[in-house]
């Protein structure tokens, strides 16, 4: 159940942020935290913690870390995700076969 463990990572505002940040490619922290309303140490932190759940990787480049989304990490939930969409089209498809027969039986 990965995807539990990475909705409950994304539940924090501050670290979807920092999330959504790497979004356009990997970024040091620095850069990452610029503008943000917590100081670089925590966005380290929030990190960590992404890189933890499988969300976030890092690469040394040179003297400085390089944080971008894995995106394999997010594979897992996507597919759950998508799960509900397969359901509600199944949902759909029984509805509107019900309601066609319906109809087809009161023209009868």
């Amino acid at each position: 159940m990965a995807y539990g463990s990475a909705l409950a990572v994304l539940a924090d505002p501050t670290r979807r942020e920092v999330f959504e940040r790497l979004r356009a490619g990997a970024r040091p922290v620095n850069v990452i935290a610029a503008g943000m309303p917590v100081s670089r140490p925590a966005v380290s932190q929030h990190l960590r913690v992404l890189k933890d759940a499988g969300l976030v990787e890092e690469r040394s480049e040179g003297v400085r870390r390089m944080y971008s989304v894995r995106r394999e990490g997010l594979a897992e939930l996507r597919a759950w995700l998508e799960s509900f969409w397969g359901d509600a089209l199944d949902a759909f498809v029984l509805e509107a076969e019900r309601s066609y027969k319906a109809k087809r039986k009161r023209k009868k």
